[in-house]
């Protein structure tokens, strides 16, 4: 049975030494035979899996399964390891996790100014965020307790930036081929009940943009959302995958790595604009006056200099091409603001009426944010009726587990923020950002699966991250002992 042990009781791997060989561990003899080609996969396979093929899985119509479907054998790594190291302040996230099973009792009480649950969908949408919340910890937990030759940072950092070349990939098929969707394989396999459930429904018929109405005097607008479900999952993925891509392939890049880096930013600024995300646009902004300061406080002014030549250049050519009205209008057109507003409000009562437990998932509102009397109907099938907790992560939370559930998730990344603060590295910094964009993304926009999968593989990079600075530092304390000790011992030999 697997133990949980702090973060700093483990220590890192041993390095390897000279020659390539893990420390303690004999070179192979020249005269040994060559090792023979073998199917065996790599350790780290799963990982690999969600980030490269994850396009094959969007295809599938599997977003929402497959962090399951690998954190099986996931967790039967980790269950042989015997002994798994856990990020700080992981007590709160089992809290949170206990949360989310518990609040399945409370499904079939009614929330205040909501419809009555009624159906067996809310049990099936309970079953699956209870499966993708213990897969996307079990996720964290893997990634955690490879080690470096496993699966190294520098790797983990590309399979991020992969994605991220992806999803811009994915920005331009959404904006350039919004009327593109087909039916998902996997929907001819499924029993026909199941297959017209709306959930999964809206899974097997996969849509590469969402056609919205959004700017003032237009019928709709595309907006991109390939290779995710939603556009605003497509926009908060953006900007995480953006911040790992620009370390792996800007920073810490070299020749061809860093001018493709560089091309790839560049490339990523129109189907940003398109898709018309404020949440994006703002996130963005913070990423840059976060990664200011930090450059700023470690005296890197050059850099700094550098990064807001480059940041006003980018945004003076933005203004001044066809892209800049579109970001202008999207501005000064917040049609969506009263229905959030209503939403987030009926989120914050229902939790008051129900502080610990919440009410298990989302609940539709009766009426709309205009009247309690406009609801949907046969003649109006978009009126009204809205899912309170469909905002944002933050009322899901409050509406799902309470102010309980709401209290542990934030606390969650607090702490881990907190606990990697003084991480100045290009990943440290990086981890940091990801995880202020969690917490200020959570108001805006839901984060399960992916976007709650790349926050919490962030930590674990982190973590880890923080266990190689500490094996150095440990290191060079030991080197210095050793270094006043040498001279002496020479002088003792000279006197013999």
């Amino acid at each position: 049975m697997t133990t949980a042990a702090p973060l700093r009781s483990v220590p890192e791997p041993e390095p390897a030494a000279a020659g390539g060989h893990p420390a303690g561990v004999p070179p192979t003899p020249p005269d040994a035979p060559a090792r023979r080609w073998s199917l065996r996969l790599p350790v780290a396979w799963p990982v690999t899996a969600l980030f490269v093929l994850y396009p094959l899985w969007w295809a599938l119509g599997l977003p929402s399964f497959i962090f399951a479907i690998l954190a099986v054998p996931m967790a039967f790594q980790l269950y042989r390891r015997g002994r798994v190291r856990v990020p700080p302040g992981f007590g709160l996230w089992l809290v949170l996790l206990a949360w989310v099973v518990l609040s399945g009792l409370v499904l079939d009480v009614p929330a205040p100014d909501t419809l009555d649950p009624k159906g067996f969908g809310r049990y099936i949408g309970w079953g699956i965020r209870v499966m993708n919340y213990s897969a996307l910890t079990v996720t964290m937990l893997y990634v955690l307790n490879l080690s470096e030759r496993e699966l190294p940072r520098g790797r983990l950092v590309r399979l991020f930036g992969f994605m991220a070349v992806v999803t811009v990939i994915g920005g331009y098929v959404g904006a350039l081929f919004p009327q593109l969707k087909f039916v998902a394989p996997l929907n001819y396999l499924l029993p026909g009940p199941i297959a017209k459930e709306p959930f999964v429904s809206r899974l097997m018929h996969v849509e590469v943009a969402q056609v919205q109405e959004v700017l003032a005097g237009a019928s709709s607008s595309p907006r991109p959302a390939a290779p995710f479900e939603y556009t605003n999952t497509w926009g908060e993925n953006l900007a995480i995958l953006l911040i790992w891509f620009i370390v792996g392939w800007v920073v810490l890049g070299g020749g061809l790595r860093k001018l493709t880096g560089y091309v790839v930013v560049v490339a990523a600024v129109f189907p940003i604009v398109y898709s018309l995300n404020r949440g994006l646009w703002i996130g963005l902004v913070i990423g840059a006056v976060y990664v200011a300061v930090r450059l700023a406080l470690r005296g890197r002014i050059v850099v700094l200099v550098g990064l807001a030549l480059a940041t006003g250049l980018m945004g003076v050519a933005v203004l001044a091409s066809p892209l800049g009205a579109l970001l202008n209008e999207r501005m000064a057109n917040g049609h969506s603001d009263d229905i959030r507003s209503t939403l987030s409000n009926g989120a914050v009562a229902a939790a008051n009426h129900s502080p610990v437990l919440g009410y298990g998932g989302n609940r539709a509102l009766i009426g709309s944010n205009r009247s309690i009397a406009i609801g949907k109907s046969a003649e109006c099938k978009q009126c009204g009726n809205r899912e309170l907790g469909s905002n944002g992560q933050l009322w899901n939370l409050l509406i799902g587990q309470g102010w309980v559930g709401a209290f542990c998730y934030n606390a969650f990344f607090l702490w881990c923020l907190w606990r990697f603060r003084n991480d100045h590295t290009p990943i440290g910094i990086a981890g940091s950002l990801v995880l202020i964009l969690m917490l200020f993304f959570q108001f805006l926009y839901g984060a399960l699966n992916t976007t709650l999968a790349y926050g919490l593989i962030s930590v674990a990079l982190l973590a880890r991250n923080d266990l190689h600075l500490r094996a150095l530092r440990r290191e060079a304390r030991l080197a210095a002992v050793a270094e006043p000790a040498r001279p002496r011992a020479l002088t003792e030999r000279r006197h013999r």
